[in-house]
């Protein structure tokens, strides 16, 4: 080895060209870098080894928590619409019930305003029959009192009794049970 270094260094003195072989050079950089190798695969290639394997670790759980969430997710969007869908539902029946309580309300408030036309109706009809009955009788004095009126001056006399009033007030209720 010794005589490989002299003869490199002859020959670097001797010159040559930049692109000239120089097995001396040659030598030294196989050296170095078996050097450098041995040095790197003793303390860097462990710690860049664990370095990548953590790293790679670290990738893998994040991936499975990503995973754990988007089922957690899809589940709870399942729950979701499970209770949107109850949701929905509810109100529909509480909205169907709502209609038919209205649809009831509606028929029993027409019912009773029904009954309250019919007893006005009613009532109505019992003041109209009990105003033509006093009219009728209102008719019937006068008819009386024209009648007595008309009778005394055919008479001459005037008949004022209470007796004469009753037996015109029969003969004119004779006169309405004929009709």
């Amino acid at each position: 080895m010794l005589l490989a270094l002299l003869a490199v260094q002859q020959e670097s003195h001797g010159g040559g060209g930049p692109l000239s072989p120089d097995p001396g050079l040659m030598i030294w950089t196989v050296f170095i870098f078996l050097l450098l190798l041995f040095v790197l695969k003793r303390f860097a290639w462990p710690a860049l080894l664990g370095a990548v394997e953590a790293r790679e670790k670290a990738l893998e759980a994040q991936l499975a928590e990503a995973e754990r969430n988007r089922a957690e997710s899809a589940a709870l969007l399942a729950e979701h619409k499970k209770l949107m869908a109850e949701a929905r539902s509810q109100a529909h029946t509480l909205l169907a019930e709502a209609r038919t309580l209205a649809e009831k309300e509606r028929a029993l408030a027409l019912e009773k305003t029904k009954q309250e036309q019919q007893e006005l109706l009613a009532r109505a009809r019992r003041e109209i029959e009990a105003e033509r009955d006093r009219a009728v009788a209102e008719l019937r004095r006068e008819a009386v009192d024209i009648s007595i009126a008309a009778a005394s001056k055919l008479i001459g006399a005037r008949l004022d009794s209470e007796t004469d009033r009753k037996l015109v007030a029969e003969y004119l209720a004779t006169l309405d049970t004929r009709n």
